[in-house]
């Protein structure tokens, strides 16, 4: 029964992208610091997702320090930076169709009765049909500060349920994709 549950709550869990530069030595870095992401220099203006910042970077700085790192506010050796997108997408369902059950009455002359027999429903086919969805994506991008070159970038995707995503949709997608990092991996 432990196993079942396991299994499904594994099975529920968004799927997390990561692409890593395979050549970088994790070990090395240690310290890092936030860097806010722009349209262009001069966009000054309040992001939509302002609200999810704080628990966007929470999330990120619990796992950061249980990895052994630290935050600097100068002189660090990677730039962290976040993205949260929520957009409109469609997902495909599929319902089975069956036939409808139903019983006919005899007389068996043999006997001198009536009896009944039930014909069961009927698998036919599935109605396939598109559902509009809202699907928020949350991405990491790791830069070395020195050479400020990408050299991790992990996202995941998955259905909310509100306009917007919410703090615990956040919290999970963050703590998914640092599931999946090795970050003391070389």
């Amino acid at each position: 029964m432990a196993v079942v549950a396991v299994l499904s709550i594994t099975a529920c869990t968004a799927p997390v992208n990561i692409e890593k530069d395979d050549a970088v030595n994790f070990e090395k870095y240690k310290s890092y610091m936030w860097v806010d992401t722009r349209y262009n220099q001069n966009d000054n203006s309040t992001r939509p997702s302002s609200y999810g910042d704080i628990t966007v970077r929470n999330a990120a700085n619990a796992e950061l320090r249980k990895a052994g790192w630290r935050e600097v506010t100068d002189n660090p050796d990677i730039l962290v930076s976040y993205d949260v997108l929520v957009s409109n997408s469609t997902m495909r369902r599929s319902d089975p169709v069956y036939t409808q059950s139903y019983s006919r009455t005899y007389y068996n002359p043999r006997l001198r009765r009536w009896g009944t027999i039930y014909y069961p429903s009927q698998f036919v086919g599935y109605n396939n049909y598109d559902v509009p969805v809202k699907e928020g994506t949350i991405t990491l991008t790791f830069t070395d500060a020195k050479t400020d070159k990408v050299v991790l970038q992990g996202w995941t995707t998955d259905a909310v349920d509100y306009e917007r995503i919410t703090t615990e949709e956040i919290t999970a997608g963050v703590k998914n994709i640092f599931k999946k990092l090795d970050l003391t991996s070389k």
